[in-house]
């Protein structure tokens, strides 16, 4: 058995004082093979929820995000439980999910988990009770008052399973497999209990914070669209974003999310090339079309501009969140050959339906 490694000066003890940034994950585009990094990988779920770092120091219970904002005021159910539940001061490194469904058609619900970050208490308390939220971890950063950040992720992980063993939900901890094959069987499955793909995590890895030294590999997809009309950028001159639509079963053009990413160049011909699309009011000018409204855009400008919708697109989506894109989407090309009518939701992929209850269950 390898012994423990003694800590660098420089891997102090996160705390929610001191907060860590995350370690990150690059895009490839397949499931690497285990061999393929020195020391083998580790592939686990990749799940889609908040990042979030706990910092448990045996009295007081703090969570933080990605960006090192806290998260502990939106999710007091998890605080309340996490602290019960942890057998000892450490620091966890995992995600925030909600689970929606009964037994046998549960999966990940990111619409409601989105709606938890509000700023009224009195809500926070509503939704804490009648959409709690869970805790996966699948890295553990500290235990006592020893970092493990210098140590290789085989080793963390195994503190990680033996902290957590024989904990009970809502703290869950995250499946791991080092077969290359199962790792791409997971990728099309659990998309159906709606997770987000596969990471690979180097086992020999130490900690580093704010790099990307995980392999993440996403679902990817393409569908041909509705260009409904664009907003202007922010910077005042050219298309700033493509709206996107999808006509539905009875008829109706909906609103499905946006591309954007455009050069400067790339911006202002978009102009030019849509101008006769514009549509007008009695006036002659540009008729006024706002998107809908919610709780992240109301201090937004969601004015756009309408196009007739004849134009298509082909864009490049991962997964669909009820009736949206759950990501802002890439264009791939203009399809003048497709007829706009028959852009509806039926082209689109629908994933198998899967149990989260079965992803959450240690193999």
């Amino acid at each position: 058995m390898t012994p423990p490694r003694t800590p660098s000066p420089s891997a102090a003890v996160p705390t929610a004082d001191q907060p860590i940034t995350p370690m990150l994950a690059k895009a490839v585009a397949t499931v690497p093979d285990a061999d393929s990094v020195e020391g083998g990988l580790s592939y686990e779920p990749k799940w889609d929820g908040f990042r979030g770092l706990v910092y448990w120091d045996g009295e007081h219970l703090e969570i933080g995000s990605r960006g090192s904002k806290p998260l502990t005021r939106y999710f007091p159910e998890l605080v309340e439980a996490l602290a019960g539940l942890l057998p000892g001061p450490c620091v966890l490194d995992g995600e925030i999910v909600l689970r929606r469904g009964g037994a046998g058609g549960e999966r990940l619900d990111w619409d409601a988990l989105s709606q938890r970050i509000h700023p009224a208490a009195s809500r926070i308390a509503t939704l804490s009770a009648e959409t709690p939220a869970s805790f996966v971890a699948f890295d553990l950063l500290a235990e006592g008052d020893e970092s493990l950040l210098d140590r290789p992720f085989g080793e963390r992980r195994a503190a990680l399973e033996r902290l957590l063993a024989g904990v009970e939900a809502p703290l869950h901890l995250s499946r791991t497999t080092t077969d290359a094959d199962v790792a791409r069987r997971w990728l099309v499955e659990f998309e159906g209990a709606g997770l987000d793909g596969v990471v690979a995590k180097p086992l020999a890895a130490s900690y580093s914070p704010g790099k990307r030294t995980l392999l993440k590999v996403k679902h990817h997809r393409t569908a041909d669209c509705v260009v409904l009309g664009y907003r202007v950028h922010k910077s005042g001159q050219g298309v700033g974003s493509l709206l996107l639509g999808l006509w539905d079963a009875d008829g109706e053009l909906r609103n499905v999310g946006g591309a954007s990413a455009f050069s400067d160049a790339r911006r202002l011909e978009l102009v030019d090339e849509l101008a006769d699309l514009v549509q007008r009011d009695d006036d002659g000018g540009v008729a006024h079309a706002e998107t809908d409204r919610s709780r992240f855009s109301s201090g937004k400008d969601v004015s756009y501009v309408p196009l007739r919708p004849e134009r298509v697109v082909e864009v490049r989506y991962d997964q669909m969140e009820g009736e949206r894109f759950r990501h802002t989407v890439q264009v791939q090309r203009w399809r003048d050959d497709r007829d706009a009518r028959s852009c509806g939701f039926d082209q689109l992929e629908v994933p198998a339906a899967y149990d989260l209850g079965e992803v959450l269950v240690r193999p």
